[in-house]
């Protein structure tokens, strides 16, 4: 009976639906919306600045904090996209400081002056193309090919006009020039009108002594003279007279065959087309007188235009 009397306690489980959580998760959301905004809108503030911009950016987060208040280098400079900075953080223009200004580069001469002789040598390949075409079209230049020798020695370029056995180009021991000379320098004087550059003229005869003897009337008095004689055909061919630089007769201390001092190409005009290292060299130096690049000459008579 004692048993009998114990109550009978029944438990019975509830079963329920799962309501909603509320509002967290749109606060959630909200800041994943909020950050990617601030992500794509820093992304496109940078995508609109410079190289110099994002490089002062990039320096402003690598300066320590204590730098960066005490105005440190580049930090806060006017410039910068970063404004304020240095000591005086009320600040709002930036600093100025002497480091922010332009590096300042120090031009290559060498460099400049290389690529200034390329293209002075391009021009005088240029020049020497145009005569050579001008020789071949000309029925008289054509002529007379064989006497005109065109090259480009490191003074610029050289036109020699030299004698043959038959046609010399000078009344022999005289410096009247034939017809012909003439029409080849009135022909060159008027392509040589068409460059900047400066020009050297020299006369040259053969070894053989002049008929005078040496002590009133010699070669170096021939060869200046010759050489004048050719200055004002090329003036007189169009050539502007100021072009000139030099004219100087130099007998026979050049030869063209220096194994034959006696053969007729020694007598010969040479006229350079100077470059501007050797018009310089011949500005500073009156008394040196070069007519190829190889060979210096110990003696020369050297003319006054007139």
């Amino acid at each position: 009976m004692a048993e009998d009397g114990r109550p009978i306690i029944v438990k019975r489980v509830k079963k329920a639906a799962h309501g909603h959580h509320g509002g967290a998760w749109k606060i959630a959301y909200a800041d994943f919306v909020t950050a990617m905004m601030a992500f794509f809108l820093l992304m496109w503030l940078l995508g609109s600045k410079g190289k110099t911009d994002l490089e002062a950016i990039s320096e402003y987060f690598k300066t320590p904090l204590a730098v960066a208040l005490q105005g440190g280098k580049a930090v806060g400079a006017s410039q910068s996209i970063l404004k304020g900075g240095g000591k005086d953080l009320t600040q709002k223009k930036g600093q100025v400081k002497q480091t922010d200004k332009p590096e300042v580069r120090t031009p290559d001469l060498k460099s400049a002056k290389a690529e200034l002789e390329k293209q002075e040598m391009q021009q005088l390949k240029a020049l020497k193309q145009k005569i050579e075409d001008a020789i071949e079209s000309s029925p008289t230049l054509k002529h007379f090919s064989k006497q005109l020798l065109i090259d480009i020695t490191t003074e610029g370029l050289r036109i020699q006009i030299v004698d043959e056995q038959n046609r010399p180009m000078f009344a022999s021991s005289k410096a009247e020039l034939q017809p012909y000379a003439k029409q080849i320098l009135h022909e060159i004087g008027q392509m040589l009108n068409g460059v900047p550059n400066k020009i050297s003229l020299s006369g040259h005869t053969d070894a053989v002594p002049y008929p005078n003897g040496e002590k009133s009337y010699s070669n170096w008095e021939l060869s200046s003279d010759r050489a004048n004689a050719s200055r004002r055909e090329l003036v007189g061919g169009g050539m502007d007279e100021t072009k000139l630089l030099r004219v100087v007769g130099l007998s026979s201390a050049v030869l063209f065959d220096k194994t034959n001092p006696l053969n007729p190409v020694n007598r010969r005009i040479s006229i350079i087309v100077m470059n501007k290292k050797a018009e310089e060299e011949a500005l500073n130096d009156d008394s040196a007188v070069k007519v190829n690049a190889a060979e210096p000459l110990p003696q020369a008579a050297e003319l006054k235009v007139n």
